[in-house]
């Protein structure tokens, strides 16, 4: 197994353990590639949930460029969702497996076929 193969059963268990849900495994993995080298970076593998201008970036790249979906309230409300079943006293809160429940959220699976 590779480095990635050894983040993708970490962000798999912290869904499982964490944020109490079975993990779709080949998304998880194709959620994690779509963060390519980030997910290599201590930094920018993770999602400072208490700095709006992190939750900004996550809104605009991501949901908005990445998963196709317009600006609205709801964007930043399903982040802040997220944020609170991964757990706010969480200190590492993982990109990947941020996005892959945003994803999930808004049914945009479809984007990673």
């Amino acid at each position: 197994m590779g480095k990635r193969d050894d983040l993708i059963a970490t962000y798999a268990d912290d869904l499982r353990n964490k944020c109490g849900m079975e993990p779709d495994m080949a998304l998880l993995t194709k959620v994690t590639i779509g963060c390519g080298p980030a997910i290599y970076d201590a930094d920018a593998s993770t999602v400072a949930g208490s700095q709006a201008s992190e939750l900004e970036t996550v809104k605009k790249n991501f949901l908005m460029k990445k998963l196709g979906l317009s600006d609205g309230p709801e964007l930043m409300e399903a982040i802040n969702s997220v944020i609170e079943v991964y757990g706010k006293s969480e200190r590492n809160k993982y990109r990947a497996v941020v996005y892959y429940m945003l994803a999930k959220h808004f049914g945009k699976e479809g984007v990673y076929s």
